[in-house]
């Protein structure tokens, strides 16, 4: 495996991972009353907060409805659609 493709394999791996840990940390928020779940979003908070932080910045919470998560997903899932176009372009 060519080092190029050895690096986009990971970062892909990461964005994927970091999806999951975004959703979990989306539905969660629903949950804020249950015990088990406030223990799994102060483990999620610190990881995934900062990322979500810079897409507050531009869409505030309107109506107590944090809209924020679905441009970060939405990020991610772009930057995730052009990294598989990379090993296409290198001729892999």
């Amino acid at each position: 495996m060519d080092a190029t493709a050895l690096i986009v394999q990971t970062l892909l791996n990461f964005i994927n991972i970091y999806l999951v840990l975004l959703v979990v940390r989306i539905l969660l928020s629903w949950f804020q009353t249950a015990d088990w779940a406030n223990s799994v979003i102060s483990f999620l908070s610190p990881i995934t907060d900062p990322y979500l932080n810079i897409f507050r910045s531009f869409i505030p919470p309107l109506g107590g409805m944090d809209f924020s998560p679905i441009l970060a997903i939405l990020a991610l899932q772009l930057i995730s659609g052009a990294l598989d176009q990379v090993p296409v372009m290198a001729g892999f």
